[in-house]
């Protein structure tokens, strides 16, 4: 697991990142930023630094922020109950990302067509259609598509609209991954 001196500077880092991207933070929005290990305990290759501005039931907002070739690993957003699954629009604000959703064909032998590599456990990157964004770009993705990201060698700063945010049902490929356990 991250410890929280490890937690910390990543807020800060975030932070700048955020700032360096022109997204002005509250200090309540700095302090309440989560940092996601996955509970991998390898924040530098696999993490997200998250800002919830709303979540609600009715839509979601967040800036994402990736370090430099940092991956957030592949996951969908399934239905439940009356829900759909969650749609979200990816918007790159600054840097570059990867972005890679499932398509005919997608298979584990798929990754000799990426432009970029996962960090780890690579059987468990299955998605294999690449969407490369740069600032400016947007991507929507629909409800229970698996997909995962990785940010260029500068990291990346995205924006996430989307239907409302259910972590806690996320579906991750690698079962290693716990959401929620790896929330700080």
């Amino acid at each position: 697991m991250t410890d929280e001196v490890e937690r910390a500077r990543a807020r800060e880092r975030a932070a700048d990142m955020l700032a360096d991207a022109g997204v002005v933070l509250t200090d309540e929005e700095r302090d309440e930023m989560e940092v996601v290990d996955y509970g991998l305990g390898d924040l530098e290759s696999v993490g997200t630094e998250i800002v919830v501005y709303v979540n609600d039931d009715r839509y979601c907002a967040k800036e994402l922020v990736l370090f430099p070739d940092q991956t957030c690993p592949e996951h969908r957003h399934p239905p439940f109950d009356d829900y759909p699954g969650k749609r979200e629009t990816f918007r790159c604000r600054s840097g570059e990302v990867y972005l890679y959703v499932e398509g005919d064909g997608d298979d584990s032998e798929s990754s000799d067509e990426w432009s970029v590599s996962p960090p780890m456990r690579e059987e468990f990157y299955t998605a294999s259609e690449e969407i490369h964004l740069e600032p400016g770009e947007q991507y929507t993705i629909p409800p229970d598509t698996r997909h995962w990201f990785k940010a260029g060698g500068d990291g990346a700063v995205i924006s996430e609209f989307s239907s409302p945010s259910y972590d806690e049902k996320d579906v991750f490929t690698d079962p290693k991954i716990d959401r929620m356990a790896g929330r700080y």
